[in-house]
């Protein structure tokens, strides 16, 4: 599945290009367009050009939260 594939709104895993590497975007995927695309992560919104994208994948929700003992 490639991102323009995915529906916004779907939870995903985008790994892109940095200076030096790579990294990861995990979240929910709120915006596309023809050059990028924008990651609600829990450290706040990526955005990231659809040109450094090496990898992008949909990935289920988080698991639930354990009750506190």
């Amino acid at each position: 599945m490639t991102l323009p594939d995915v529906p916004v709104g779907t939870r995903v895993v985008v790994r892109y290009r940095i200076e030096g590497g790579f990294t990861d975007a995990l979240g929910y995927l709120r915006s596309r367009d023809d050059a990028e695309c924008t990651v609600e992560t829990k450290r706040g919104l990526a955005t990231i050009r659809l040109a450094e994208i090496v990898l992008a994948k949909t990935v289920p929700p988080p698991p639930a939260r354990r009750p506190l003992a």
